[in-house]
Protein backbone atom coordinates (compact mmCIF):
# COMPACT_ATOMS: atom_id res chain seq x y z
CA UNK A 1 0.00 0.00 0.00
CA UNK A 2 0.76 3.60 -0.36
CA UNK A 3 3.52 3.08 -2.97
CA UNK A 4 6.64 5.94 -2.80
CA UNK A 5 4.88 7.56 0.13
CA UNK A 6 4.82 4.49 2.51
CA UNK A 7 5.47 4.55 6.38
CA UNK A 8 5.64 8.62 6.80
CA UNK A 9 2.82 10.89 8.13
CA UNK A 10 1.34 13.20 5.95
CA UNK A 11 -1.40 15.75 5.92
CA UNK A 12 -4.47 14.72 3.39
CA UNK A 13 -7.62 16.92 4.80
CA UNK A 14 -8.18 20.43 6.38
CA UNK A 15 -9.39 19.77 9.45
CA UNK A 16 -12.18 21.86 9.51
CA UNK A 17 -13.59 19.91 6.64
CA UNK A 18 -14.13 16.72 8.60
CA UNK A 19 -17.23 17.08 10.56
CA UNK A 20 -19.84 14.36 12.46
CA UNK A 21 -20.39 12.28 9.09
CA UNK A 22 -17.29 10.05 8.04
CA UNK A 23 -15.33 11.39 5.06
CA UNK A 24 -14.08 9.24 2.09
CA UNK A 25 -10.35 10.91 0.74
CA UNK A 26 -7.82 8.61 -1.41
CA UNK A 27 -4.29 8.65 -0.63
CA UNK A 28 -1.51 7.31 -2.78
CA UNK A 29 -3.98 5.31 -4.53
CA UNK A 30 -5.80 3.65 -1.25
CA UNK A 31 -9.46 4.44 -0.51
CA UNK A 32 -9.32 5.86 3.52
CA UNK A 33 -12.40 6.86 5.45
CA UNK A 34 -11.30 9.52 8.22
CA UNK A 35 -13.93 10.28 11.00
CA UNK A 36 -13.97 11.50 14.43
CA UNK A 37 -15.00 9.71 17.50
CA UNK A 38 -16.73 12.73 19.36
CA UNK A 39 -14.62 12.74 21.87
CA UNK A 40 -11.44 14.72 20.54
CA UNK A 41 -9.99 11.99 18.58
CA UNK A 42 -9.70 11.50 14.78
CA UNK A 43 -9.82 7.59 13.14
CA UNK A 44 -9.04 6.66 9.99
CA UNK A 45 -9.12 2.99 7.79
CA UNK A 46 -9.04 1.88 4.88
CA UNK A 47 -12.34 2.55 2.88
CA UNK A 48 -13.72 -0.74 3.05
CA UNK A 49 -15.52 -3.27 5.38
CA UNK A 50 -13.84 -6.63 5.87
CA UNK A 51 -16.95 -8.17 5.68
CA UNK A 52 -18.50 -8.08 2.20
CA UNK A 53 -16.06 -5.09 1.01
CA UNK A 54 -18.25 -2.05 1.29
CA UNK A 55 -17.56 1.31 1.56
CA UNK A 56 -17.40 2.52 5.21
CA UNK A 57 -17.65 5.54 4.39
CA UNK A 58 -21.22 5.27 3.57
CA UNK A 59 -21.87 4.28 7.24
CA UNK A 60 -22.27 6.26 10.61
CA UNK A 61 -20.33 7.38 13.34
CA UNK A 62 -21.64 5.56 16.67
CA UNK A 63 -22.47 7.25 19.87
CA UNK A 64 -19.58 5.37 21.21
CA UNK A 65 -17.21 6.47 18.77
CA UNK A 66 -17.22 3.46 16.56
CA UNK A 67 -17.80 3.38 12.89
CA UNK A 68 -20.28 1.16 11.83
CA UNK A 69 -20.59 -0.14 8.05
CA UNK A 70 -23.85 0.60 6.19
CA UNK A 71 -24.36 -2.73 4.99
CA UNK A 72 -24.63 -4.93 8.13
CA UNK A 73 -24.28 -3.09 10.97
CA UNK A 74 -20.65 -4.09 11.73
CA UNK A 75 -19.09 -1.52 14.20
CA UNK A 76 -15.62 -0.69 14.36
CA UNK A 77 -13.16 1.09 17.31
CA UNK A 78 -10.60 3.69 16.15
CA UNK A 79 -8.37 1.06 16.29
CA UNK A 80 -9.88 -1.04 13.69
CA UNK A 81 -11.39 -3.92 16.07
CA UNK A 82 -14.94 -5.68 15.35
CA UNK A 83 -16.62 -4.59 18.98
CA UNK A 84 -20.22 -5.54 17.48
CA UNK A 85 -21.71 -8.06 14.85
CA UNK A 86 -25.68 -7.19 14.90
CA UNK A 87 -27.47 -10.25 15.03
CA UNK A 88 -24.73 -12.82 15.83
CA UNK A 89 -23.08 -14.08 19.02
CA UNK A 90 -19.54 -14.53 17.32
CA UNK A 91 -17.17 -16.39 19.77
CA UNK A 92 -14.60 -13.59 21.09
CA UNK A 93 -11.53 -15.81 19.19
CA UNK A 94 -13.06 -14.85 15.71
CA UNK A 95 -13.05 -11.26 15.78
CA UNK A 96 -9.29 -10.47 14.87
CA UNK A 97 -10.39 -12.23 11.36
CA UNK A 98 -13.06 -9.23 11.20
CA UNK A 99 -10.89 -5.91 12.22
CA UNK A 100 -11.07 -3.36 9.20
CA UNK A 101 -7.52 -1.89 8.43
CA UNK A 102 -6.81 1.45 10.70
CA UNK A 103 -4.45 4.05 10.47
CA UNK A 104 -2.90 6.30 12.78
CA UNK A 105 -4.67 9.37 12.44
CA UNK A 106 -4.40 12.75 14.24
CA UNK A 107 -6.05 16.61 13.58
CA UNK A 108 -2.92 18.95 14.43
CA UNK A 109 -2.38 22.36 13.07
CA UNK A 110 -5.06 22.45 11.49
CA UNK A 111 -4.51 19.56 9.33
CA UNK A 112 -5.64 15.86 9.53
CA UNK A 113 -2.84 13.55 9.27
CA UNK A 114 -2.70 10.05 8.28
CA UNK A 115 0.31 7.45 9.06
CA UNK A 116 0.86 5.36 5.84
CA UNK A 117 1.29 2.19 7.30
CA UNK A 118 0.31 -0.13 10.10
CA UNK A 119 1.67 1.51 13.65
CA UNK A 120 3.21 5.07 13.65
CA UNK A 121 6.76 5.23 15.36
CA UNK A 122 5.93 8.50 16.52
CA UNK A 123 3.41 11.77 16.41
CA UNK A 124 3.51 14.09 12.92
CA UNK A 125 6.27 16.22 12.80
CA UNK A 126 4.24 19.98 12.44
CA UNK A 127 5.88 23.12 11.43
CA UNK A 128 6.11 25.00 14.76
CA UNK A 129 4.24 27.61 12.85
CA UNK A 130 1.15 25.74 12.51
CA UNK A 131 0.45 25.14 15.80
CA UNK A 132 1.78 28.03 18.29
CA UNK A 133 -0.01 30.85 19.13
CA UNK A 134 0.68 34.14 17.75
CA UNK A 135 0.43 33.22 13.91
CA UNK A 136 -2.47 34.20 11.43
CA UNK A 137 -2.77 31.44 9.16
CA UNK A 138 -4.04 31.20 5.70
CA UNK A 139 -4.99 28.03 4.38
CA UNK A 140 -5.46 26.44 0.77
CA UNK A 141 -5.79 23.30 -1.11
CA UNK A 142 -6.36 22.54 -4.43
CA UNK A 143 -5.86 19.09 -6.68
CA UNK A 144 -3.43 18.56 -9.48
CA UNK A 145 -3.17 16.75 -12.47
CA UNK A 146 0.54 15.88 -11.51
CA UNK A 147 2.64 13.00 -9.68
CA UNK A 148 3.50 14.35 -6.62
CA UNK A 149 6.77 14.07 -7.20
CA UNK A 150 6.40 16.85 -9.97
CA UNK A 151 4.91 19.43 -7.95
CA UNK A 152 7.51 18.93 -4.59
CA UNK A 153 10.42 19.40 -7.08
CA UNK A 154 8.85 22.24 -8.43
CA UNK A 155 8.28 23.60 -4.35
CA UNK A 156 12.07 23.13 -4.09
CA UNK A 157 13.26 24.74 -7.85
CA UNK A 158 14.81 28.71 -6.78
CA UNK A 159 15.96 29.25 -9.92
CA UNK A 160 12.40 28.98 -11.85
CA UNK A 161 11.28 31.79 -9.53
CA UNK A 162 12.66 34.63 -12.25
CA UNK A 163 11.03 33.11 -15.15
CA UNK A 164 7.77 31.23 -13.47
CA UNK A 165 7.09 34.57 -11.58
CA UNK A 166 8.40 37.31 -13.79
CA UNK A 167 5.19 38.87 -12.99
CA UNK A 168 5.01 38.01 -9.40
CA UNK A 169 7.43 37.53 -6.72
CA UNK A 170 10.42 37.17 -9.44
CA UNK A 171 9.63 40.45 -10.74
CA UNK A 172 12.71 41.79 -8.26
CA UNK A 173 14.86 39.22 -8.92
CA UNK A 174 14.60 39.15 -13.07
CA UNK A 175 15.49 43.07 -13.24
CA UNK A 176 18.96 42.16 -11.09
CA UNK A 177 19.68 39.60 -13.56
CA UNK A 178 22.15 40.24 -16.51
CA UNK A 179 23.09 37.94 -19.09
CA UNK A 180 25.96 36.44 -17.96
CA UNK A 181 24.49 37.02 -13.68
CA UNK A 182 25.22 33.07 -11.85
CA UNK A 183 22.83 31.79 -8.84
CA UNK A 184 24.48 29.59 -6.43
CA UNK A 185 22.74 27.21 -4.66
CA UNK A 186 23.99 25.97 -0.61
CA UNK A 187 22.58 22.82 0.59
CA UNK A 188 22.75 21.90 3.74
CA UNK A 189 21.78 18.43 5.44
CA UNK A 190 19.28 18.97 8.66
CA UNK A 191 17.93 16.27 10.43
CA UNK A 192 14.11 16.42 8.36
CA UNK A 193 15.62 17.08 5.02
CA UNK A 194 17.68 19.94 3.89
CA UNK A 195 17.63 23.70 3.93
CA UNK A 196 18.46 25.69 0.72
CA UNK A 197 19.90 29.54 0.50
CA UNK A 198 21.19 30.94 -3.16
CA UNK A 199 22.94 33.74 -3.84
CA UNK A 200 22.66 35.70 -7.52
CA UNK A 201 25.75 37.37 -8.71
CA UNK A 202 27.26 37.40 -5.28
CA UNK A 203 24.59 38.75 -3.54
CA UNK A 204 21.66 36.67 -1.05
CA UNK A 205 18.39 35.88 -2.67
CA UNK A 206 15.53 36.87 -0.28
CA UNK A 207 14.76 33.99 2.35
CA UNK A 208 15.72 30.33 2.91
CA UNK A 209 13.99 26.76 1.81
CA UNK A 210 13.37 24.19 3.92
CA UNK A 211 13.01 20.56 2.89
CA UNK A 212 10.63 17.79 5.51
CA UNK A 213 10.73 14.69 3.89
CA UNK A 214 9.30 13.39 1.93
CA UNK A 215 6.69 16.18 0.68
CA UNK A 216 6.46 19.39 2.89
CA UNK A 217 8.55 22.57 2.43
CA UNK A 218 9.07 25.39 4.72
CA UNK A 219 9.50 29.41 2.70
CA UNK A 220 11.08 31.23 5.46
CA UNK A 221 11.44 34.81 4.11
CA UNK A 222 12.78 36.36 7.25
CA UNK A 223 15.46 33.54 8.10
CA UNK A 224 17.34 35.60 10.38
CA UNK A 225 13.97 36.67 12.38
CA UNK A 226 13.48 35.22 16.34
CA UNK A 227 11.37 31.89 15.79
CA UNK A 228 8.29 32.97 16.70
CA UNK A 229 7.92 36.09 14.50
CA UNK A 230 8.13 36.17 10.97
CA UNK A 231 6.64 35.08 7.89
CA UNK A 232 6.26 31.18 6.66
CA UNK A 233 5.26 29.69 3.66
CA UNK A 234 3.80 26.02 3.63
CA UNK A 235 3.78 23.46 0.88
CA UNK A 236 2.38 20.16 1.44
CA UNK A 237 2.40 17.66 -1.91
CA UNK A 238 0.00 14.70 -1.02
CA UNK A 239 -0.65 11.93 -3.50
CA UNK A 240 -4.03 10.80 -4.35
CA UNK A 241 -3.44 8.74 -7.03
CA UNK A 242 -0.83 8.29 -9.98
CA UNK A 243 -1.78 11.68 -11.62
CA UNK A 244 -3.32 13.48 -9.34
CA UNK A 245 -1.86 15.26 -6.25
CA UNK A 246 -3.60 17.23 -3.05
CA UNK A 247 -1.28 20.94 -2.74
CA UNK A 248 -1.95 22.11 0.84
CA UNK A 249 -0.33 25.93 0.69
CA UNK A 250 -0.53 27.22 4.69
CA UNK A 251 0.92 31.16 4.92
CA UNK A 252 1.49 32.23 8.01
CA UNK A 253 2.83 35.27 9.75
CA UNK A 254 2.89 37.30 12.79
CA UNK A 255 2.42 40.81 11.30
CA UNK A 256 -0.91 42.03 9.43
CA UNK A 257 -2.96 39.41 11.57
CA UNK A 258 -6.13 41.75 11.41
CA UNK A 259 -5.41 44.04 8.59
CA UNK A 260 -7.21 43.94 5.58
CA UNK A 261 -3.70 44.06 3.52
CA UNK A 262 -3.13 40.38 5.12
CA UNK A 263 -5.69 38.95 3.34
CA UNK A 264 -4.63 40.75 -0.11
CA UNK A 265 -1.42 38.67 0.32
CA UNK A 266 -2.92 35.40 1.12
CA UNK A 267 -5.18 35.78 -2.37
CA UNK A 268 -2.12 37.16 -4.17
CA UNK A 269 -0.59 33.21 -3.06
CA UNK A 270 -3.05 32.23 -5.44
CA UNK A 271 -2.01 33.81 -8.73
CA UNK A 272 1.50 32.60 -7.97
CA UNK A 273 -0.11 28.98 -7.01
CA UNK A 274 -1.50 28.97 -10.41
CA UNK A 275 1.64 29.95 -12.68
CA UNK A 276 3.53 26.80 -11.24
CA UNK A 277 0.50 24.59 -11.41
CA UNK A 278 0.46 25.22 -15.02
CA UNK A 279 4.25 24.37 -15.52
CA UNK A 280 4.10 21.40 -13.47
CA UNK A 281 1.28 19.63 -15.24
CA UNK A 282 2.90 19.54 -18.51
CA UNK A 283 6.19 18.26 -17.42
CA UNK A 284 6.86 14.77 -18.93
CA UNK A 285 7.32 12.09 -17.85
CA UNK A 286 4.52 11.83 -15.22
CA UNK A 287 6.88 10.63 -12.47
CA UNK A 288 10.58 12.14 -12.43
CA UNK A 289 12.40 10.38 -13.62
CA UNK A 290 16.35 9.32 -12.38
CA UNK A 291 18.86 11.98 -12.49
CA UNK A 292 20.55 10.45 -14.94
CA UNK A 293 17.75 10.41 -17.66
CA UNK A 294 17.84 14.70 -18.17
CA UNK A 295 20.52 16.90 -18.86
CA UNK A 296 20.68 19.13 -15.70
CA UNK A 297 23.00 22.33 -13.69
CA UNK A 298 24.46 23.21 -10.92
CA UNK A 299 21.58 24.41 -9.80
CA UNK A 300 19.39 21.61 -10.06
CA UNK A 301 21.47 19.91 -6.90
CA UNK A 302 17.98 20.21 -4.04
CA UNK A 303 15.63 18.53 -6.86
CA UNK A 304 18.51 15.91 -7.64
CA UNK A 305 19.28 15.11 -4.53
CA UNK A 306 15.80 14.98 -3.57
CA UNK A 307 14.87 12.67 -7.00
CA UNK A 308 17.74 9.98 -5.53
CA UNK A 309 16.08 10.29 -2.03
CA UNK A 310 12.70 9.54 -3.55
CA UNK A 311 13.40 7.03 -5.96
CA UNK A 312 16.23 4.96 -3.91
CA UNK A 313 13.21 4.96 -0.89
CA UNK A 314 10.55 3.87 -3.53
CA UNK A 315 13.04 0.93 -4.90
CA UNK A 316 14.32 -0.64 -2.18
CA UNK A 317 10.66 -0.24 -0.04
CA UNK A 318 12.80 2.29 2.39
CA UNK A 319 10.50 4.08 4.84
CA UNK A 320 10.44 7.17 3.57
CA UNK A 321 11.60 10.22 6.00
CA UNK A 322 12.93 7.61 8.62
CA UNK A 323 15.99 6.26 6.71
CA UNK A 324 18.27 8.75 5.81
CA UNK A 325 19.30 9.70 1.86
CA UNK A 326 23.15 8.57 2.76
CA UNK A 327 22.08 5.49 4.39
CA UNK A 328 20.20 4.36 1.47
CA UNK A 329 22.73 5.47 -0.97
CA UNK A 330 25.48 3.33 0.87
CA UNK A 331 22.72 0.34 1.24
CA UNK A 332 22.40 0.19 -2.41
CA UNK A 333 26.19 1.08 -3.51
CA UNK A 334 25.03 4.08 -6.05
CA UNK A 335 27.46 6.56 -6.41
CA UNK A 336 26.82 10.05 -5.77
CA UNK A 337 26.50 9.65 -1.78
CA UNK A 338 26.18 13.19 0.14
CA UNK A 339 25.69 16.91 -1.05
CA UNK A 340 29.65 17.53 -2.18
CA UNK A 341 29.53 14.34 -4.65
CA UNK A 342 26.27 15.65 -6.19
CA UNK A 343 27.56 19.30 -6.69
CA UNK A 344 30.33 17.62 -8.43
CA UNK A 345 27.92 15.18 -10.38
CA UNK A 346 25.99 18.16 -11.91
CA UNK A 347 29.27 20.65 -12.17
Amino acid sequence: MFEGIANVWTPILPARELGRKPKAVELAGEAVVLFRDGRGGVGAMLDRCPHRGVKLSLGRVTEDGGLECPFHGWCFDRGGACVRVPLNEPPAHEQVRRAAVALPARDVGGLVWVFTGATAPGEPDVPEALTQPGWARWLHYEDWNCHWTRAMENMLDMPHVPFVHRTTIGRLQRAAMRRDSVMRIQLEETALGFRIRSELDGRPTQGALEWRRPNGMVLWLAPGAPPERGFRQHVFCVPLGATRTRLFVISTRTFLRYNPLGWLSDQFNRIIIHQDRAIVESSRPIEVPPPGDEPSSATDAPTLYFRRHYLRSRDVGAELGVVPASRLARRDGARGQGIEALHQEVT
